[in-house]
């Protein structure tokens, strides 16, 4: 399995959290003239204003270059170039590099959508205080059939994209897999009292879970677009959460941990 395709997983499986980064503020900068009162505060507002109109602009922008990118490939296919795109945007091609630095970057905002529409639809549909754990898998295996089953062009592109195959891409994928497990592993952490959990070893399992997905997605949806599903939605939510369940169980076995999975996750390790 490529690089890409793990950090795939690992970036769009609803257990990767994502990361917010505080913005820097900016200095206060005063300025006198001799002579004149101070003079910079209103026309540093406007600036200001000005600023924050157009970034809010290009948001929007991006977001509306993202639909778009949607829509294309649900219409033609994961083999869409970026003609296609803003083609289906309404927009020049120059328009659309404007608002990418290129092609991997509109690649990153497809992969950050879809991993934003899973978590949000697995965080409406769980009670992470009251569902048993295998009641938490099954719900995310199937919210994320669910979205593949929704737009399968969207995931064969990200699995096999043209938009991001280059070397340093690879090594770019392998760091964003990393940090999401990690992220993912200090996020179950947080559930748990912290002197009995071993975070390395549940972001190492989340690694093995991320590969597993990605790799079982790859095969269902099967690299040509016009071959139909290998099984039934059904028993690949089913296949999913066997495989994710067998995978943690495993873990806590080799960590001397018995996990009942039919217990919250407070319970089911026997930590309340």
């Amino acid at each position: 399995m490529t690089a890409r395709k793990f950090a795939v997983s690992a970036n769009v499986f609803p257990l990767a959290m994502g990361c917010v980064t505080p913005g820097t503020a900016r200095p206060s900068i005063t300025t006198v003239t001799r002579g004149y009162p101070k003079t910079d505060e209103a026309p540093r507002r406007r600036v200001d204003a000005r600023t924050e109109r157009w970034r809010e602009h290009r948001v929007q922008v991006r977001i509306e270059f993202v639909d778009a990118a949607f829509r294309a490939l649900d219409q033609i296919g994961p083999d869409v170039s970026m003609g296609d795109i803003a083609k289906e945007a309404g927009a020049a091609k120059p328009k659309l590099y404007r608002h990418f630095e290129d092609k991997t970057d509109l690649y990153n905002a497809i992969v950050d959508r879809v991993r934003d529409m899973l978590w949000e639809r697995v965080l409406t549909s769980v009670n992470l205080t009251d569902d048993s754990i295998a009641e938490l898998v099954h719900t995310a295996a199937t919210e994320y059939v669910a979205v593949v089953s929704a737009h399968p062009n969207v995931f064969r592109f990200m699995l096999h994209s043209h938009f991001s195959q280059q070397a340093k891409e690879t090594e770019r994928a392998l760091v964003a897999a990393r940090q999401s497990a990690r992220r993912a592993a200090e996020f179950f952490a947080g559930l748990l009292p912290t002197e009995s959990i071993d975070v390395t070893g549940i972001e190492l399992v989340n690694y093995s879970i991320f590969g597993a997905v990605a790799s079982a997605t790859d095969w269902w949806l099967g690299a040509n677009q016009r071959e139909v599903s290998a099984m039934p939605v059904e028993r690949f939510v089913d296949y999913l959460a066997e495989s994710i369940s067998a995978l943690a169980q495993a873990h806590a076995r080799f960590n001397g941990v018995k996990i009942d999975p039919s217990q919250p996750l407070r319970s089911a390790f026997g930590l309340d």
